[in-house]
C-alpha cells in the first residue's frame, strides 16, 4: 500500500528534472546526436547509390560510336535497320557537330571549346523497352561491335558494376558504423544513468524503504533511457536534413545532370526506424546498466 502511495508521486519527478538534470540531458543527447548522424550520413549515401545503381540498371540504353569517315548511307542503313530490331524503341543519330555542341556547353573553357568537331565522335544512341533483357542487349552490342561502321559500343554495364560495388562498401561501412553508434549509446546512457542515480539517491532510498519493487524504480530510468536515444536520433536527422537539403538546393541541377537524378533524403521509414532504434537502444541501456548497480 505504501508503495503504491509513494511510487506514483516520487518517481515522477523523473519527468520534472532540475536544471542539473537537464543539463545532463542536452549533453547525453548531444552526444548520442554526434553519433547517429555518422551513421544516418552513411545511410543517406547508400540510398542514393542504390538509386543511382537502379537507375543505370533499368536506364535501357547504348551508345554506338561509329568510325571515322563512315559515310552517311551507311549510317542511315544502319539506323533503319536498328529501328528495326525487336528491342529497339528509339535510335538517335548524334554527328560529330551536334555532340561537340552537347559537350561544349562553356565556351569560356579554352581547352574544350578550341577543340574541332572532329575531335568528337559521331555516335548513335539507342534506347530501349522496358522488357528487354541482358542477354538480348549483350547480343545486340556484340552484333554491333562486329559491323565495320561501328568503333564499339557502350552498354554502361561496367558502371552498373562499379556502382554495386561501391553499394556493397557502403552497406559494409553502414554496418560498422552500426556497430560503433551501438557502442557510443551504451557508453553515453551508461554513464548518464549513474550519474542520474547519484543525484536521485535519497529518492531511491526512500522508495525502497517503502517497498517498491527494483522494477517500479527502474522504470523512470528506462523511460529517460529510451528517450534520450530517440531524441539523439531524431536530432541527427533533423541536422543531417538542414544540410542535405541546404546543399542539393544549391547543386541540386549539377548533381542531376552528373547521376540521371536528383538526390533524395532518406525515406521516412528509415528515418522512423532510426528513431525507434535510437530508443530502444537506450531503453535497453538504461535497464542493463541499471541492473549491473547494486543499488537497484
Amino acid at each position: 500500500m505504501a508503495s503504491e502511495r509513494y511510487g506514483v508521486r516520487v518517481p515522477m519527478k523523473a519527468w520534472r528534472p532540475g536544471r542539473g538534470d537537464m543539463r545532463v540531458h542536452v549533453q547525453s543527447i548531444f552526444s548520442l546526436a554526434v553519433a547517429f548522424v555518422c551513421l544516418a550520413a552513411s545511410l543517406l549515401v547508400v540510398t542514393n547509390l542504390s538509386a543511382v545503381r537502379d537507375r543505370w540498371s533499368r536506364a535501357g540504353r547504348a551508345t554506338v560510336y561509329l568510325r571515322d569517315g563512315v559515310a552517311d548511307p551507311e549510317v542511315n542503313e544502319l539506323v533503319r535497320a536498328l529501328e528495326r530490331t525487336p528491342g529497339v524503341k528509339r535510335v538517335r543519330h548524334v554527328t560529330s557537330v551536334e555532340a561537340r555542341r552537347e559537350i561544349v556547353v562553356d565556351e569560356s573553357d579554352a581547352a574544350l571549346a578550341s577543340l574541332p568537331p572532329a575531335a568528337f565522335p559521331a555516335s548513335l544512341e539507342l534506347g530501349f523497352t522496358d522488357d528487354i533483357g541482358e542477354t538480348d542487349l549483350q547480343s545486340i552490342a556484340l552484333k554491333l561491335r562486329a559491323l565495320p561502321a561501328v568503333e564499339t559500343v557502350e552498354t554502361y554495364q561496367r558502371w552498373t558494376e562499379r556502382l554495386s560495388s561501391l553499394l556493397g562498401g557502403g552497406v559494409s561501412a553502414s554496418a560498422a558504423l552500426a556497430v560503433v553508434v551501438m557502442c557510443a549509446v551504451f557508453s553515453v546512457i551508461s554513464s548518464t544513468m549513474r550519474l542520474l542515480l547519484s543525484r536521485r539517491r535519497t529518492e531511491v532510498e526512500v522508495l525502497k524503504l517503502v517497498g517498491a519493487t527494483n522494477e517500479f524504480v527502474r522504470r523512470p530510468f528506462v523511460i529517460e533511457g529510451a528517450m534520450q536515444g530517440a531524441a539523439g536520433a531524431a536530432a541527427a536527422i533533423a541536422l543531417l536534413g538542414g544540410l542535405f537539403f541546404l546543399v542539393r538546393g544549391r547543386f541540386d541541377h549539377e548533381l542531376a545532370n552528373l547521376l540521371g537524378l536528383s538526390p533524395s533524403f532518406l525515406p521516412w521509414t528509415v528515418s522512423l526506424g532510426l528513431v525507434l532504434l535510437g530508443g530502444a537502444l537506450g531503453a535497453t541501456t538504461a535497464l542493463v546498466s541499471l541492473r549491473r548497480m547494486a543499488a537497484i
